[in-house]
C-alpha cells in the first residue's frame, strides 16, 4: 500500500505555495487592514490597488470565504488525493488563518494532515 506522500520536487512547490500565500496575506493584512490611515483614505475614495484589495480581502472575510474554501478543498482532496487540490487547500488554508478565517482554516489543514495517510490513487 503506497501512501500518497508528495515527492521532494513536489514538496518544493507546495512550500513555495504555502510561503507565498502566507506572505501575501501578511502583506495585506499589515499594510491594508490593519493600518488605520489606509482604511480612513480608502473610505474616503482613494482608488488605487491597495484599496481595492483591501475591499476585496474585507468582502470575502465576510462570508468567510477563505475558510469555506480551504474546508471543502480539503475534504475533496481527502477523498481522492492529488498534488492539485492538495496545493489549493494549503494556499487557501494559509491565507484563511492570516487573514482572520481560523477555524474553518485549521480544520482544513488537519484535513490536509489527514490526507497524507491516504493510499495513492492508482494510475490508470
Amino acid at each position: 500500500m503506497k501512501l500518497f506522500l508528495p515527492s521532494a520536487r513536489a514538496t518544493n512547490f507546495l512550500l513555495i505555495v504555502g510561503f507565498a500565500s502566507i506572505g501575501y496575506a501578511l502583506y495585506i493584512r499589515y499594510t491594508a487592514l490593519e493600518v488605520s490611515s489606509v482604511g480612513l483614505a480608502c473610505a474616503a475614495g482613494l482608488d488605487t490597488w491597495l484599496c481595492g484589495s483591501r475591499k476585496i480581502v474585507v468582502t470575502l472575510h465576510q462570508y468567510s470565504v477563505f475558510g469555506i474554501a480551504a474546508l471543502i478543498i480539503a475534504a475533496i482532496n481527502l477523498l481522492r488525493p492529488s498534488l492539485v487540490l492538495f496545493a489549493a487547500a494549503l494556499a487557501m488554508a494559509c491565507l484563511g488563518v492570516v487573514l482572520f478565517n481560523i477555524v474553518m482554516s485549521s480544520l482544513a489543514i488537519g484535513l490536509l494532515i489527514l490526507s497524507l495517510a491516504r493510499r495513492a490513487p492508482e494510475s490508470d
